[in-house]
């Protein structure tokens, strides 16, 4: 389960219907009741419904679940139904429509990754970075989570990766042994991770045996290569492919060894189709 605000769920609906439905309001019909569905037009996999549930009764529509978060449905599934007045129905439309269509497209994507690796390998896991689009973050994980993905970092306190960036500033730039040394005796309870950017810096890395080197932009042919040396070099290091990994190419990473594949790809997948019908009763 994850937990959104009642301040994030706020400035879902704040952001379109914080002055109403003019549309409604003039017509005057917002005191007839009615009910409303979303239902997903083609078949796959599903996201959002629980904020979607969270967002109608904000509302104070009565709503009704009809499907689970991380469920793969059939074409035309209804997802949820709202119940209540016309003017109440017609806030929640679009702000609910638009978390179903981006978090269904997210968990889709991923969905299509997890399966398309896990073909060739079973122990292939999919990570998605914290590079979400800004605004979404939470959104974001939900929809990953639900997809079959895991979290490569969530925040920058979670976890321990050396970048580039970090070893530009310590004393000895270029000495991973005492970086990696560092590392474990200021945060023993974390895996230490460290990125390489080229084969060098892969090789060295693995010199001083991290728990995990991430191998930034490399072909599936140099992480192959870099595989390879890594058996002897440090056995017990697992290497994870980040940078520029889509749905095109994540068999490729698979079958040149990589058990653990980091990616933003997903969150900028397109929208599903969610189609909304509202009916008077």
């Amino acid at each position: 389960m994850f937990y959104l605000s009642d301040t994030e769920l706020d400035r879902l609906l704040l952001d379109d219907v914080a002055y109403g439905d003019l549309t409604t309001r003039a017509l005057g019909v917002g005191d007839r009741l009615g009910q409303m569905t979303f239902c997903r037009q083609m078949a796959g996999r599903v996201s959002g419904v629980a904020v979607a549930v969270r967002l109608l009764q904000k509302l104070a529509l009565d709503v009704v679940v009809h499907v689970k978060d991380g469920e793969d449905v059939a074409a035309g599934t209804v997802l949820v139904t709202a119940s209540g007045s016309a003017e109440k129905l017609h806030l929640g439309w679009k702000v609910v429509q638009n978390v179903l269509e981006w978090c269904g497209g997210v968990a889709q994507y991923m969905a299509q990754m997890v399966t398309t690796a896990q073909a060739i390998n079973p122990l292939v896991q999919i990570a998605c970075t914290r590079k979400s689009i800004p605004g979404t973050k939470t959104l974001a994980i939900v929809a990953v989570i639900d997809g079959g993905g895991i979290l490569h970092r969530a925040g920058t306190a979670e976890s321990v990766l050396l970048f580039a960036n970090h070893r530009r500033f310590y004393a000895e730039p270029d000495n991973w042994d005492a970086m990696v040394t560092k590392l474990r005796r200021s945060a023993p309870e974390k895996k230490v991770i460290v990125e390489a950017d080229n084969i060098e810096e892969a090789v060295a890395a693995l010199n001083v045996q991290p728990d995990i080197v991430q191998l930034d932009k490399f072909s599936p042919e140099q992480f192959a290569l870099v595989m390879q040396q890594a058996q002897s070099l440090a056995p017990r290091c697992l290497l994870s492919a980040a940078g520029g990994i889509t749905l095109m190419n994540v068999a490729d990473y698979v079958r040149s060894g990589a058990l653990l594949l980091v990616t933003s790809a997903p969150y900028y997948a397109p929208p599903i189709d969610i189609k909304v019908r509202l009916l008077p009763i």
